[in-house]
């Protein structure tokens, strides 16, 4: 089956299609390129349809969440794009005599949000995710973290759809392998499809609290009003910190083209206005080139790339 027939059979089954989307409209850095098309699931049934029919005619394709963690050629890209837009169920179940709260969420819906309504139910684990802007599926791909908390200590476990035998799957936290902003499904055939996590009866005013703080010191430190795709390098060592490091070299707004290190936090990279592809890698090219002479520490980009 083409490209074409299967666009078809995927609208009639209920997929959202676009022909020739621009990238940039759908990640947080505003960078990208065109699609040939991309596909926006209305259920995971759908999503998963979606998967199928890809795989068995060899399309190549990619999935966006919330784009927040990512880098885009600004060139046009020969694969298509399938979005979680729309895949935002969530349900909740009370345990332990309403001591714990377990909560099922679709891999589209937002972090940040999923943080808020936990919290106002007044149970704790996800106030450290009050400011991250990704999906619960970024979050999960890349074990997404701040302020000493991580996805992996409140996910309990993961529904997945494995391309390799075309299969819905139920993976336990411990078979996620999450480590330090990685997952398994950074290196496998695994799509997450929804994630159940569990949450712990917590103090109101002290969930409040750690809301509060956490995010008035993003909104303070981070530059949030600018496009562009989070904490651009991972730590490479506990007592290593990288903004730190680069401001010490004096980088701090230094700027190739409109892409530039933030003068509020030398550790992102915003868009000025009309940065290109090229301009955020030679300055992301740059700076590991400087940290590496001055530090003797190798950098690693921590948003994914598409190319």
């Amino acid at each position: 089956m083409d490209l074409e027939g299967i666009c078809k059979e995927l609208y009639i089954l209920g997929c959202e299609i676009r022909k020739d989307e621009y990238l940039k409209n759908h990640t947080s850095f505003r960078i990208g390129g065109k699609t040939p098309y991309m596909f926006f699931p209305k259920t995971k049934n759908v999503f998963v349809e979606t998967l199928i029919l890809l795989k068995r005619n060899n399309i190549p394709f990619k999935i966006i969440g919330g784009g927040t963690n990512l880098i885009v050629t600004d060139y046009d890209v020969d694969f298509v794009v399938l979005s979680t837009k729309y895949l935002t169920g969530i349900k909740e179940e009370f345990l332990s005599d309403r001591q714990k709260l377990l909560v099922e969420t679709e891999c589209g819906v937002y972090l940040a949000s999923l943080s808020y309504l936990v919290s106002e139910r007044g149970y704790s684990g996800l106030e450290f995710a009050c400011g991250i802007p990704g999906t619960v599926g970024g979050a999960l791909y890349m074990n997404a973290g701040a302020y000493d908390g991580e996805i992996k200590n409140i996910v309990l476990e993961a529904e997945v759809f494995d391309l390799s035998d075309m299969k819905v799957k139920k993976f336990r936290n411990e078979e996620l392998e999450f480590s330090y902003r990685k997952s398994i499904f950074q290196d496998s055939p695994l799509i997450l499809l929804s994630s159940k996590q569990v949450f712990n009866k917590g103090n109101v005013y002290e969930i409040k609290r750690k809301i509060e703080e956490f995010s008035s010191k993003r909104l303070n430190k981070q530059p949030i009003e600018m496009p562009c795709a989070g904490s651009i390098f991972k730590r490479p060592k506990p007592d290593f910190y990288v903004g730190t490091a680069i401001e010490s070299l004096g980088l701090k707004g230094y700027s190739i083209g409109d892409a530039q290190i933030s003068s509020k936090h030398a550790g992102f990279i915003i868009n000025k206005g009309n940065a290109t592809f090229n301009q955020v890698m030679a300055l992301i090219d740059y700076v590991k080139k400087t940290i590496k002479e001055k530090y003797q520490v190798d950098l690693t980009v921590e948003p994914e790339i598409w190319k």
